[in-house]
């Protein structure tokens, strides 16, 4: 960071040189003027990590306010795509994953930010915000799919818990062996609980699975991580889809309210976690991370590395910003991507997308985190595959593939026949158009 403020300083200057030409004044405008950006966040109650920014950049640019705007998580990016549209979107906004980051970018709905991004060397996940050699955001997340497991559960179960070398056939297994010792043991809670994202099976499917390409559009990858998910829904031994539809579950609730023993979900929800048993959210519990289960022991074990996947998430500056806010607002991305940034989300539970050891170090040293060498290997070591890759076809393909996911589980249609369906609608109405 303290090699990147230079280079955004300089930057703010000549923008302002600028201006002063183009307004006809004798004199640069004052770059340290006070300046007011606008940033887009969710479910601000609950997601520190908005103010958390905003807050450690205004330590070290006390001219510069940060303003959240906030949007409904779900619904994030219609309502993004909305606002672009009719210039009332923030200044600064985030790209939630790569799915949409191909619309943006190619809308001219981006700033080119390579000059805030010219001196962060190599921060995880960088390059997949580049469009022909220019930078259109900068990522400040890099979150990984992990196995979440309650160590009281396990125990209560009489089951062993995750060692870090399991495949999905162990996942399968345990799971059905918590739901009977937990029922045996006079618990309500099930083994497993899979939430209705599509990601919690397509995710992995495509990060794991040999030669897997959801621009291919051969999707046959995912049938044996569909298998499993619906033998383990006709066993018991996690709530179904229609139940978790229906019944309006919450991942946060189902692992939290210990109503289920494990859960695989993405490394955020350790700040999540961490809120909810300090407002009485979340029960206060014994638990652990571990690698996500995978798929052969190739990739098992401490001496392997497990895969795994997730979309960094990273910030963008709307091209509409008034151009006197260009200069603070690059400043701003470019201090998100920082070491000092990456130690303060790392404080409060976030990922950031700078890990050093410094940082897991903070993180690991937060009350409530667990000090297993497992949660902490399976934090530290992975290889982390993208759920979307950037192209013109990903959210086409995603939005057939979100469909055709509760097709399956729902039981509405056969495996078989949903995933020829979707094959067929993804050449017919993304690949060959």
């Amino acid at each position: 960071m303290k090699r990147a403020i230079p280079a955004v300083v300089s930057a703010a200057t000549a923008l302002a040189l600028v201006l002063a030409g183009c307004s006809g004044e004798d004199e640069p405008v004052d770059p340290n003027a006070p300046v007011t950006i606008t940033l887009a966040g969710w479910s601000l109650s609950s997601t520190p990590e908005f103010k958390t920014l905003a807050d450690g950049f205004k330590a070290s640019h006390p001219n510069v306010t940060v303003e959240l705007k906030e949007y409904d998580t779900a619904n994030y990016d219609t309502q993004m795509t909305a606002d672009l549209a009719a210039g009332t979107a923030p200044d600064v906004y985030v790209q939630k994953n790569l799915k949409n980051f191909y619309t943006y970018s190619s809308g001219g709905q981006l700033l080119d930010v390579s000059d805030a991004a010219a001196d962060l060397g190599s921060v995880s996940a960088l390059a997949s915000y580049q469009v022909d050699g220019k930078m259109y955001a900068i990522p400040y997340r890099q979150d990984s799919w992990v196995l979440y497991y309650n160590k009281e559960l396990f125990a209560k179960a009489k089951v062993p818990p995750p060692d870090g070398t399991w495949t999905w056939d162990d996942y399968v297994a345990a799971a059905k062996q918590l739901s009977t010792g937990l029922k045996a043991a006079g618990s309500n809670a099930s083994g497993a609980y899979q939430h209705i994202f599509q990601s919690t099976v397509q995710g992995l499917a495509l990060a794991q699975t040999p030669g897997a390409d959801l621009l291919s559009g051969n999707f046959d990858y995912l049938k044996p991580y569909y298998q499993r998910s619906l033998d383990l829904q006709a066993a018991g031994a996690q709530p179904s889809f229609g139940t978790a539809n229906t019944n309006k579950l919450t991942y946060q609730a189902q692992f939290g309210k210990q109503q289920s023993a494990m859960m695989v979900m993405g490394t955020w929800y350790i700040a999540t976690l961490l809120n909810q048993r300090r407002s009485g959210d979340a029960d206060t519990f014994e638990w652990g991370i571990a690698p996500a289960p995978q798929f052969d022991t190739s990739t098992t074990g401490t001496s392997a590395t497990p895969v795994t996947f997730g979309d960094p998430t990273g910030l963008g500056i709307n091209p509409r910003i008034d151009k006197s806010k260009v200069a603070a607002a690059k400043a701003f991305v470019g201090y998100a991507a920082s070491e000092d940034a990456a130690k303060a989300l790392a404080g409060i539970g976030i990922t950031p997308a700078r890990v050093t050891e410094a940082v897991s170090a903070t993180l690991f040293g937060l009350d409530g985190v667990p000090q297993d060498d497992v949660s902490k290997f399976a934090y530290a070591t992975h290889m982390i595959k993208p759920e979307n890759p950037v192209s013109k076809h990903t959210a086409g393909l995603q939005n057939i593939l979100n469909e055709t996911h509760s097709a399956i589980l729902s039981d509405s249609k056969g495996l078989d026949e949903a995933i020829n369906e979707a094959q067929t609608r993804a050449k017919n109405e993304v690949l060959n158009q």
